[in-house]
């Protein structure tokens, strides 16, 4: 008898966490149309903070830019590095 007081019942936990659907035609639409309404309402904002964010992003890069002095290059100029190559050991094909 002792057994039996602890046994688990899987049936009885999934059934107190499964969603339940109202019974009632009415009553299922309304729930249905606040659902969709909930759904646009999300879609609605998160649309507007990543517009926000691509803007502050974009309002950003402007302001650093503006605080440093563009660099005036000479004509004719190129700055690099270089490193000098040494012939081939090969001998040329004639």
């Amino acid at each position: 008898m002792a057994t039996s007081s602890f046994h688990f019942d899987s049936h009885r936990l999934r059934a107190a966490f499964a969603p339940r659907k109202p019974r009632h035609p009415l009553l299922r639409v309304a729930f249905g149309l606040a659902g969709l309404a909930l759904l646009v309402l999300l879609v609605f904002f998160s649309v507007f903070v990543g517009a926000a964010m691509i803007v502050a992003g974009v309002v950003y890069k402007l302001l650093v830019h503006r605080r440093k002095p563009v660099q005036v290059r000479e004509q004719g100029v190129v700055d690099g590095e270089y490193r000098v190559v040494s012939r081939p050991r090969l001998p040329a094909a004639r």
